[in-house]
């Protein structure tokens, strides 16, 4: 059974940075893509970034843009956010999603596996 995990979340302060990973298990797929996703509070859940490991292309969101950059570790099948200069309104539930098959996007009803998120706190 593929499994996601995140890990690395927590409170930080506003100009800070944090990196979370997200550790996939349980598959041999050759093509899909991997989204990290925030719901903040009060909030519907949204896109942050993807990489499709079918086209090569990585996508953000504009509020993230210059802050936030995703990598992955395809041999140990691991992705990071690494996030720096977070705001107040970075603060969310993070989650790790992968969509199975040859996709270039990370909408969420088409993402096929979920991790269960990881709170991170922006706050002074």
């Amino acid at each position: 059974q593929l499994q996601l995990v995140e890990s690395g979340g927590g409170l930080v302060q506003p100009g800070g940075s944090l990196r979370l990973s997200c550790a996939v298990s349980g598959f041999t797929l050759n093509y899909y893509a991997i989204g990290w996703f925030r719901q903040a509070p009060g909030k519907e859940r949204e896109e942050i970034t993807c990489i499709s490991y079918y086209s090569g292309m990585e996508d953000y969101e504009e509020s993230v843009k210059g802050r936030f950059t995703m990598s992955g570790d395809k041999s140990k099948q691991t992705v990071f956010l690494q996030m720096n200069s977070l705001e107040p309104d970075d603060t969310g539930v993070y989650s790790c999603a992968l969509r199975a098959g040859p996709g270039t996007t990370c909408p969420s009803r088409d993402m096929d596996f979920w991790g269960k998120g990881i709170l991170v706190t922006v706050s002074s």
